[in-house]
């Protein structure tokens, strides 16, 4: 039970920490054209993100996939710029941007995820089982997920709601900024 409140611990710090700026971004640019009362969609989306992020991390603990860390640390920021341009991009189509974030969610966790595998594999290698420990940082990324999606839901609610900002144009500064932010990030990290 230590194993995995320990792997618990760890998923919840790897999307709540000031280290996981990467992650909370690319959460917050999905977020930024839903509202409260799209929580089904929030969920499947974010569910989406986990799903791709716990199979690289799979592959990655079984010794089946490998990545120069490198390419992943540019590739992550470069995720987060592709989906605020698509954000900022297809504003005026919002359905379809809903289907194109589950997409983006689940492709682009699975390069999220391979910027904690080179970890996961040297302290899981350690494990007699490798359940327990990927069941717990699942879960734990997972909750702090949610909770990084409800701060989101909040923060639009008051935006939307108390401030009359129109939809629109709250996503196209929400994606901008973030598109902003991202590629600085991206530039910082080209691996040549």
């Amino acid at each position: 039970m230590q194993d995995f409140i320990l792997y618990l611990k760890l998923g919840w710090e790897h999307i709540i920490s000031l280290d996981a700026l990467d992650h909370q971004l690319f959460v917050l640019v999905l977020m930024a054209i839903y509202v409260f009362k799209d929580w089904k969609k929030i969920l499947w989306v974010v569910t989406a993100f986990t799903i791709g992020h716990s199979i690289t991390l799979v592959l990655s603990a079984f010794d089946i996939l490998r990545a120069p860390a490198k390419w992943i640390e540019f590739l992550i920021p470069l995720t987060i710029v592709i989906t605020a341009l698509d954000n900022i991009l297809m504003r005026n189509k919002p359905q379809n941007l809903m289907q194109v974030n589950y997409f983006f969610a689940l492709f682009f966790g699975l390069i999220h995820g391979m910027g904690f595998a080179n970890t996961a594999r040297m302290m899981m290698s350690k494990e007699q089982s490798i359940i327990v420990p990927l069941l717990g940082f699942n879960i734990g990324l997972e909750v702090g997920q949610i909770a990084v999606v409800i701060v989101i839901m909040i923060l639009h609610f008051v935006m939307l709601t108390l401030f009359r900002i129109n939809k629109k144009e709250w996503v196209m500064f929400v994606s901008s900024a973030v598109f902003a932010l991202a590629l600085k990030m991206a530039l910082e990290r080209i691996p040549f």
